[in-house]
Parts: structure tokens; sequence; C-alpha cells
């Protein structure tokens, strides 16, 4: 899914499927296209709003 977002606390690392990095940080914008992992980086949760369009049902069990 693609997500177009905001972080508001923490570090995020996107890694893509082409083998390129994405890194966030508490005040970044960030585009993240299709293809991708993201997980916490350190201790601090990391807070971001997605406004991505139909983001209202992702990672919905179904």
């Amino acid at each position: 899914m693609h997500h177009s977002g905001y972080a508001l606390s923490g570090r995020m690392h996107i890694p893509m499927d082409d083998g390129t990095d994405i890194r966030v940080a508490e005040g970044d914008t960030f585009v993240c296209p299709p293809g991708h992992d993201a997980w916490t980086v350190g201790d601090e949760a990391c807070v971001a709003l997605d406004f991505s369009a139909g983001i209202t049902d992702y990672a919905k069990e179904h």
C-alpha cells in the first residue's frame, strides 16, 4: 500500500523491495510507495499520521 505521512514522534526504518531504504524521524514527511516493510528504530514508539487514500481498511482482519 502507498503511504503519505508525517511523523509525530520516534523513528522508523522502511526498506523497499528495490533495495533502497527510507528513514523517518520526528518532524519528517514521507511518501512510501507499495513494496516495503517497516519497523520502529529505538525504544520510542514511532507515531505517524498517514494521509493515504483507502487507509481506513488497512491492516484490519476480515
